[in-house]
């Protein structure tokens, strides 16, 4: 996590700083917005801190202008709605009154670092696949890592980066399919000024920003075949050209790349270079879907029960038999990622001392998941021996029926920021789960047409 502060903090930039770093984030200073752009353009990074008295306004427009789209979050003395209000429907993705709370700025590190990327594996069909993995990881190799979406590929890439020579070196990742293809190439490769509209200064890609470590081109099939080319040479010579450069640049990197697509017929319908396909497939890992390694199912299960049971604060319950059986019996086609939010929904639906086969909700032919039949969890003073649901508990349990768990989620979202004024660092902390995590269910919503409360609005109960 490489975190750039931006302006004195009113004397607590040490202690944010210092907060910062015992949470395993690289710090660096910048006085005011024209140094910190310059930092970012020669080094990048994933989040900027930025004292709220800097003019938030002025700073976000000027980031979109350079097409940087790292999250801002705002800082100030004290915690006045109508500042983080203003700060916030100014561009700011949170507000943190100063001095700075340790749990606050953990939050705030947890909400742009990385999904939890724990490399759990028990059965053999895997194992032979991660010590493939081990053995290719420390050479110089290109690795083209394959598998159905949601098997854990990226998950796999850094493992081989912690395995190789390069493991003390930066991991970047570039999401080849979530950036637009006018910008994948700067992305890439950088620009110099006035390449293009918007490039006000020299700005360098994520190929020098993985000087000396590893890149990861995630679902690579999706980049143009025009761009494939720059790649190509880029990969065989170790030089990029930034866009409307004069001269090449030398980068040291070691490319692993991912799809979920058959490359080799993407080959053959003309839309993967082949020649591009065998430089980056001089060792294929392929992640086997979960329903072909049923010997991880009970493993990640048991892993995720325990993670979301201390996620929301929840007494952890071992899974049942005949809930194990159960999830054993799927057929996964979500693999890994749709086995989480099963184990989710489980953890904070289950009731009594297990979670019980009542709890594992699956989707049905529409791909929904509703609610019904079982029992929300007793909250957490149930069982310290706390009062005992009651008649109104049960009429409201029972409102909970035929809705998806979506539309659930989502009124307890809501609700819970209005209760919270719309803050929703204190709104995450009470609902268990990271300010990301609310964040792009609020965007969502508000792409869905909902209203959402912002910072000062609502009232509290």
């Amino acid at each position: 996590m490489r975190l750039l502060i931006v302006g004195t903090l009113d004397g607590q930039l040490g202690a944010a700083s210092q907060i910062a770093i015992e949470r395993g984030a690289q710090v660096t200073h910048a006085q005011d917005l024209d140094m910190a752009l310059a930092i970012l353009r020669s080094k990048g990074a994933d989040l900027m801190m930025v004292e709220v008295s800097l003019n938030i306004p002025t700073i976000i427009p000027r980031l979109r202008s350079e097409h940087f789209s790292l999250p801002v979050v705002a800082c100030g003395i004290g915690a006045d709605s109508k500042t983080a209000a203003a700060a916030i429907r100014a561009g700011a993705k949170e507000y943190i009154p100063l001095p700075p709370d340790a749990e606050l700025i953990a939050a705030v590190l947890e909400a742009v670092a990385e999904d939890d990327q724990t490399f759990i594996y028990r059965d053999p069909v895997m194992k032979n696949v991660s010590a493939l993995a081990e053995q290719v990881a420390p050479s110089e190799a290109s690795i083209l890592v394959t598998g159905e979406s949601g098997t854990g590929k990226e998950v796999m890439a850094r493992f081989v980066h912690a395995k190789s020579r390069r493991a003390n070196k930066a991991f970047v990742a570039v999401n080849c399919a979530a950036i637009p293809e006018n910008l994948l190439e700067s992305e890439l490769f950088g620009h110099e000024k006035g390449a293009f509209t918007g490039a006000v200064a020299r700005r360098i890609g994520k190929f020098e920003e993985a000087h000396g470590g590893t890149l990861l081109l995630d679902e690579i099939s999706e980049m143009d075949v025009r761009l494939q080319a720059k790649l190509l040479r880029a990969i065989q010579e170790k030089q990029i050209d930034r866009v409307g450069g004069a001269r090449p640049v030398d980068v040291d990197i070691r490319i692993i790349a991912t799809s979920n697509r058959n490359l080799q017929e993407e080959v053959k319908a003309g839309n993967f270079r082949e020649d591009l396909f065998f430089r980056l497939n001089v060792v294929n890992l392929q992640v086997p879907s979960l329903r072909n390694r049923p010997g991880d199912i009970r493993a990640i299960a048991e892993f995720f029960a325990e993670k979301y049971a201390d996620v929301n604060k929840i007494q952890n319950r071992p899974i049942s038999e005949t809930a194990m059986k159960k999830l054993l019996a799927h057929s996964w086609p979500g693999n890994v990622r749709e086995l989480e939010n099963t184990l989710h929904r489980a953890v904070l639906l289950a009731s009594g001392d297990e979670i019980g086969e009542a709890a594992i909700l699956l989707p049905d032919a529409d791909g929904q998941v509703i609610l019904g039949g079982a029992t929300p969890a007793a909250p957490t003073g149930a069982a310290d021996g706390g009062a005992l649901p009651t008649a109104g508990d049960d009429a409201e349990a029972a409102s909970l029926v035929g809705k998806t768990v979506a539309e659930v989620e989502r009124d307890l979202i809501i609700d819970t920021l209005k209760h919270c004024l719309g803050n929703r660092t204190h709104a995450a902390n009470i609902l268990g789960i990271s300010i990301r995590t609310l964040r792009n269910k609020l965007n969502q919503y508000q792409s869905d047409g909902i209203s959402v409360p912002q910072p000062g609005d609502g009232q509290r109960a």
